[in-house]
């Protein structure tokens, strides 16, 4: 008798038995198992309802999937099993397999199919009392923001005045998760702003804060200097050095900041006098151009032109210490022909010493 059960046991559970069958999806508490797990693993890019409305999904391309659009000839049970297990390559989904067990991806794949698809059921709503939510309500003036029914940077003469408020709202409250909902300009793709982290520090032999630095030792080289009478080129080479350069060697040119601090070798502090005695227009030109090989200095040849290298140059030497004469580098730094000041990408200004105010 038990041999007897045991072989009807195997049969239900082999997928390749004659009368394999399918987990039953219809029952209550196998289908609030899949939702537990949906929930917290497949909500954020699939959004809770399963329409990939998240703000996740705006980054990523191809967008997730939309289960609420599934009709007529869905993928079949087999192909998302599969799919949740192993991940799908060149996409932002994921492999699951080695964080579920069998049982777990069979119980989402189903919870997907009969809340979403087939019954095109909204699942639940983050927004509810039980997640610190007790009156959603009242941030009703922001929904058209939060939704994208109106684009985050409409001028505020183009919105009425409940518009108006409930832009106010988002801003003041939405947007730490929201995100910029949507927007009619997306701006640059990426970026960068040159910041010291972390406060108050984490690690590495370092000073205490101090009055200047603040919450942060770092903070001090984080401040650029202020120029008094630049010329047309330096400003340009200031705003050029402070957008790209500044990230590993600092806003003042010491290469102490944040990261500038861990990486080896250290970049380069422009502020040296030992070694901006050394250094001429020509040499920085040319370290620039080609980067440093064996360090985390990169060519910029093509990223800048001739004439924006130029202005970081002039920028160099009038903000942080006068470059060298070009004697200098034939006699310190030599390694190769030293082209004329008159360089091939723009002629070179020499600048004041540095005044600051």
């Amino acid at each position: 008798m038990r041999a007897l059960l045991i072989g009807f046991l195997l049969l239900a559970l082999c997928p390749g038995g004659a009368t394999a069958v399918t987990p039953a999806a219809d029952s209550d508490a196998y289908h609030e198992r899949g939702r537990a797990i949906y929930n917290f693993r497949c909500y954020y890019c699939h959004g809770y309802s399963g329409d990939a409305r998240t703000l996740s999904a705006t980054f990523l391309e191809p967008p997730p999937r939309d289960f609420t659009a599934l009709h007529d000839d869905p993928p079949s049970r087999s192909r998302m099993l599969a799919v949740v297990r192993d991940g799908i390559p060149g996409t932002g989904m994921a492999g699951f397999g080695n964080l579920l067990s069998e049982a777990e991806i069979g119980a989402v794949v189903d919870f997907v199919r009969r809340e979403f698809i087939i019954a095109k059921r909204p699942n639940t709503r983050y927004h509810t009392a039980a997640n610190g939510w007790p009156d959603h309500e009242r941030y009703r003036a922001a929904y058209p923001f939060a939704t994208g029914a109106l684009a985050l940077d409409t001028p505020d003469e183009r919105l009425d005045a409940p518009a108006r408020r409930g832009k106010r709202l988002f801003l003041t409250s939405c947007i730490s998760c929201h995100d910029r909902a949507r927007v009619d300009d997306e701006g640059p793709l990426w970026d960068t702003s040159a910041v010291s982290f972390p406060r108050k520090n984490t690690c590495c032999n370092v000073p205490p804060p101090d009055s200047l630095s603040g919450a942060s030792v770092y903070a001090r080289h984080d401040i650029p200097p202020r120029l008094a009478a630049a010329t047309p080129q330096q400003r340009r080479g200031e705003a050029l050095y402070q957008a790209n350069c500044a990230f590993c060697h600092a806003a003042d040119g010491t290469g102490r900041n944040w990261i500038g601090s861990f990486l080896e070798p250290h970049p380069r502090d422009l502020t040296d006098p030992a070694f901006m005695a050394c250094l001429t227009p020509e040499r920085l030109t040319r370290v620039i151009e080609d980067g440093l090989p064996g360090t985390t200095m990169p060519a910029w040849r093509h990223v800048l032109s001739g004439e924006q290298i130029a202005a970081i140059v002039a920028y160099v030497d009038r903000a942080f210490h006068p470059l060298a004469r070009r004697h200098a580098e034939n006699t310190l730094l030599s390694d190769g022909p030293v082209p004329s000041s008159n360089h091939a990408h723009g002629k070179w200004k020499r600048g004041t010493p540095p005044e600051r105010d």
